[in-house]
């Protein structure tokens, strides 16, 4: 028996060329959805690329992946990388992927561990302004940089935060913590939201919204998340977190959607407009930037702040786009902590 045949809609696309192959990542994203970004990362590359070349350790960069990324960023003048690591390996990765060297230094140590302490070691005596993660565990090295002989702790938690360029959000959104902290504390949640905050106003941003996100809306003695979000926004009320507004709990759809946040009547300056997410633990964090990025065809740039230099913390599965945005990134945080003399 045939079948029907369902009736054709018209729908208008404006297609423009794409700028570089479509990744695995984003090959299911309908290309309407992709087709929506505004481009909110060119600004601050722009900005960055304006500024010298940051000297960069890039820390045991043993794939092909790592080793072209930080090639491409020194040609476009946002890195002066630092190639930290097994010296012999790195040059037989460069060969193979037709990556030229030239120009590059190589500072060489015979593993990871060696190179995430030779990194920090360099960061520490001010001859980087930055790190930057090669082919190593996270865990691996910002176990050297809390490490008790490091010195680039600071008296701030350090927290990592995605800047995400979403198609279907009118602004640019950070999301933290999603990749450190597990089950921040009170106190550890005011720190990461202070990073994030500075982070914004960095951006220019001078009153960033903060959503302290929660599975609802409403203060629940059973819900600690409830409980450090209510907290949170008094201390915010209270000068204990400077330069935002903070508001919560708020459900994550009272805190992107003005319509959902209208249809649950609730009055709060952050509901539907917020600029900073911040999650209630990093299971929470990740799964929603990934959930974001996959299915919503976000880009997110990842950074490391609360350190005395930034640390750009980046996926094998990112795009270059995302890679540079977060060279970028670290390149205007470098210049304000240089500019006000103490760290971010």
């Amino acid at each position: 028996m045939s079948r029907k045949a369902a009736p054709f809609r018209a729908t208008q696309v404006i297609v423009g060329a794409p700028s570089c192959a479509l990744s695995e990542r984003n090959r299911s994203i309908p290309v309407d959805i992709m087709l929506r970004h505004h481009g909110r990362y060119e600004a601050i590359i722009r900005q960055a690329i304006s500024l010298p070349a940051m000297r960069t350790a890039v820390v045991h960069p043993c794939s092909t992946e790592t080793l072209r990324s930080a090639v491409e960023l020194k040609e476009q003048g946002l890195l002066d990388p630092i190639l930290v690591g097994p010296e012999h390996k790195i040059r037989a990765i460069a060969d193979a992927a037709e990556l030229s060297l030239a120009g590059i230094d190589i500072e060489p140590v015979e593993h990871s561990h060696a190179a995430a302490d030779r990194s920090v070691e360099l960061a520490s005596t001010a001859k980087v302004a930055a790190l930057m993660k090669g082919s190593l565990h996270s865990d691996e090295l910002l176990s050297a940089v809390i490490a008790p002989a490091s010195k680039l702790k600071t008296g701030r938690r350090m927290s990592h935060v995605y800047v995400m360029d979403i198609p279907a959000y009118d602004k640019l959104l950070i999301v933290t913590d999603a990749a450190i902290n597990i089950q921040p504390d009170l106190d550890q949640k005011r720190d990461i939201c202070q990073n994030a905050v500075d982070l914004m106003h960095l951006l220019g941003v001078a009153k960033p919204l903060v959503a302290v996100l929660a599975a609802v809306e409403t203060v629940n003695s059973k819900m600690p998340s409830t409980l450090d979000a209510a907290a949170l926004t008094v201390m915010a009320a209270r000068g204990q977190i400077e330069g935002a507004v903070v508001d919560g709990p708020l459900a994550f759809d009272n805190a992107i959607s003005v319509e959902a946040a209208q249809a649950k009547c609730i009055a709060s300056p952050v509901a539907g407009r917020a600029d900073i997410l911040l999650v209630p633990d990093l299971e929470a964090g990740n799964m929603l930037a990934k959930q974001l990025i996959y299915f919503a065809g976000a880009d997110a740039a990842g950074l490391v702040l609360g350190a005395r230099v930034p640390i750009i913390l980046t996926s094998r599965a990112d795009p270059a786009k995302v890679r540079t945005a977060s060279a970028a990134l670290a390149r205007l945080t470098a210049a304000k902590r240089l500019e006000a003399r103490m760290p971010l």
